[in-house]
């Protein structure tokens, strides 16, 4: 066979295996799409404290989205549907933390966007843009990217983790301990609540406490330190601080 032959079959050849990758990887992206988890700023920190320090209180607001998490999910499922939006985080191959500001002209938004692949936590990207809108197609193009590049082994992983995860077995407890409800109220209100150190809210405000000891401060500039320690056993607590002026 003559040298321009082979040359010829090994480009045929080169041109074959090109047009299976491709074939497989948008069969790939197509059949198994991305997960994705969203949620903005507030709400990613929120749910990562809550308990607070050492487990020691919940605060009321704990959980959840903010409403502006809706209209990004909303925008998001418009402008890129190579991937399915998820509300279940444990479940998702990607997290975004996307704060969306509205109500301002559009030179003074200031949207700011983070992709973090769920399994390893590493940022594949992060920026700002003016618009809502950009800053989803700046999210979608990094995970479309990534997911071919990385989708394969994302996938064995998550599947790794759920075949050796320990079996949750319900532990039955004879004398269960209830949470303190406890409602908080100030004199004037709007006053910072703290339980054991770690600041939970302003007044009025709704926490739940675990069984034990606790030291709830309400503090207030111009106004001297309420503080009042407590031990909760279940039940409901509502505690009204009258705060006196410096």
């Amino acid at each position: 066979m003559s040298s321009n032959k082979i040359a010829h079959f090994a480009l045929i050849s080169l041109c074959l295996v090109a047009a299976s990758a491709v074939c497989s990887q948008s069969a790939f992206a197509a059949d198994d799409p991305p997960r994705v988890f969203i949620t903005d700023s507030t709400s990613w920190e929120t749910s990562g404290n809550a308990g607070g320090s050492g487990g020691t209180f919940a605060a009321h607001s704990s959980g959840g989205a903010r409403p502006q998490t809706a209209e990004i999910v909303k925008t998001f499922g418009e402008k890129c549907t190579e991937v399915v939006t998820n509300n279940k985080q444990e479940k998702a191959n990607y997290i975004v933390v996307l704060d969306h500001e509205g109500g301002k002209g559009l030179l003074r938004h200031k949207n700011k966007v983070a992709v973090f692949n769920a399994v390893s936590g590493d940022s594949i990207v992060s920026h700002s843009t003016l618009s809502l809108g950009g800053s989803v197609q700046v999210a979608c193009d990094a995970i479309v990217e990534d997911w071919k590049q990385h989708g394969a082994a994302i996938r064995a992983a998550v599947t790794s983790k759920e075949s050796t995860a320990p079996v949750q077995m319900p532990v039955s407890s004879p004398n269960p301990v209830q949470a303190t409800k406890v409602s908080i109220t100030s004199v004037p209100d709007g006053a910072d609540i703290e339980i054991d150190g770690s600041f939970v809210g302003n007044t009025p405000s709704t926490a739940e406490l675990v069984a034990g000891d606790h030291t709830v401060s309400i503090k207030l500039p111009g106004y001297k330190t309420w503080e009042r320690k407590m031990k909760a056993g279940g039940g409901d607590v509502r505690i009204n601080a009258q705060l006196e002026k410096n």
